[in-house]
């Protein structure tokens, strides 16, 4: 079976290009199953109840989180009504929503995806390694499929948990930096990994945001007002190959598009 992850989706630009594209490529690489992180969706910072109906009614089978999945208030509740939308397991207890989702594919396939979040230089938040340890002790055995979204800063902490996933889990994308990585590839257990899927938004940016808005903050140390920029619109993500039966993952396959 072949899986789609889409890379953070920012704002317009990104849901634009996600409206373009991800049919064509669902249909080009016979995707099974659609997962995308849409924790920027909004103009960049967290996502709405709407935005969320509009990108799973495109085929998004589920969207994950992070950092930023709860900048919108009005997400809150809304968590708690659509499984599909995922924030990160390993935030502390008593918060809306979960970080695992499983279920079956139009094709009868199980499957488990698991949203979990980085500590390095982030959010002092619960360890992402004993969540996922945790996670993964406690899905049914006949559930092979299974999708990780590690939404960390350090590429270090992603290389560390695609190491520690290896043999366990099917696939360990990296998302948060907004900028692709040159090292998809598969771990000896059958893990497909990827530090960074990268951003689906606008590259004419500083990593989403207006550029203007960027250098006067390096330059002057002033807190300026970020405004998602519009231009250089592209999408990028991973389609992956895997074996339903074990598990184990055979290909990884980097995905780009342009306007």
């Amino acid at each position: 079976m072949n899986i789609l992850f889409i890379g953070d989706i920012f704002a317009a630009a990104g849901r634009n290009m996600v409206t373009e594209h991800v049919g064509p490529i669902v249909a080009e690489h016979q995707v099974e199953l659609v997962i995308a992180n849409g924790e920027n969706s909004a103009g960049g910072f967290g996502i709405t109840p709407q935005i969320a109906e509009d990108m799973l009614s495109l085929g998004i089978d589920v969207l994950t989180g992070g950092n930023h999945s709860f900048d919108k208030k009005e997400i809150y509740d809304y968590h708690d009504r659509e499984p599909r939308l995922l924030r990160p397991d390993n935030y502390p207890g008593g918060l809306p929503g979960k970080g695992v989702l499983t279920g079956t594919t139009k094709l009868g396939t199980p499957f488990a995806v698991i949203n979990l979040q980085g500590r390095a230089q982030m959010s002092s938040i619960d360890c992402p390694f004993q969540a996922a340890d945790r996670i993964l002790a406690s899905l049914d055995p006949a559930i092979k499929i299974r999708f990780v979204d590690f939404h960390a800063e350090l590429t270090s902490e992603k290389v560390a948990m695609g190491w520690h996933l290896d043999g366990r889990a099917t696939a360990m994308i990296g998302t948060h930096t907004h900028v692709p990585t040159a090292d998809s590839r598969i771990l000896p257990g059958g893990l497909a990994y990827q530090t960074d899927a990268g951003m689906t938004g606008p590259y004419d940016s500083v990593i989403g945001v207006e550029k203007e808005a960027i250098l006067r903050r390096f330059l002057t140390g002033v807190p300026t007002r970020m405004e998602a920029a519009r231009g250089g619109a592209e999408l990028h993500g991973v389609v992956i190959t895997a074996d339903p039966k074990t598990g184990q993952a055979s290909a990884i396959q980097r995905i780009r598009a342009i306007r």
